[in-house]
């Protein structure tokens, strides 16, 4: 199981520009060198979390990217949403049917049970996070992730 490319590069663009939140916008060229991804790919990103809402462009000299809300407003579950979906919805069962049209397993899967308990803990998880959270430092970020696991349980 893993994320997206675009998952995991959107959130590092989103954060490059929530750095900046309340100062002044931040150019694609300027995300492409920090975050190491070339400027076309950082051009997509934006463009993807712009249409959801998340950012705000202008542009000439003092123009950027600038968010569209403060980052603990920016719930990180709603941009990986945008950014690539959810890991399984019901939808996965009708697309994943094998050479049949309709899945064999459809009225008892432990397979789909898996994946279901598997969304809900990522649910659980991602609901409690925001963009600010993902600004804190590694260690900071792993307490606050087990204190809020803790609290869900």
């Amino acid at each position: 199981m893993k994320f997206s490319a675009q998952e995991e590069y959107g959130l590092r663009c989103l954060i490059s520009i929530a750095r900046e939140y309340g100062n002044r916008g931040v150019t694609i060229p300027e995300i492409s060198e920090i975050e190491r991804i070339s400027q076309h790919n950082v051009a997509k990103l934006l463009r993807v979390l712009r249409l959801g809402g998340f950012l705000e462009s202008e542009r000439g000299q003092a123009g950027g990217y600038t968010l569209s809300k403060s980052p603990e407003k920016i719930p990180v579950s709603e941009v990986l949403a945008v950014l690539g979906g959810r890991l399984f919805d019901d939808s996965f069962c009708k697309s994943h049917t094998g050479t049949v049209s309709i899945c064999t397993n459809s009225s008892d899967c432990s397979v789909r049970s898996l994946w279901r308990i598997i969304q809900e803990a990522v649910d659980k998880v991602l609901e409690n996070l925001t963009l600010r959270d993902l600004m804190q430092s590694e260690d900071e970020f792993f307490a606050l992730v087990n204190n809020n696991f803790e609290s869900v349980k």
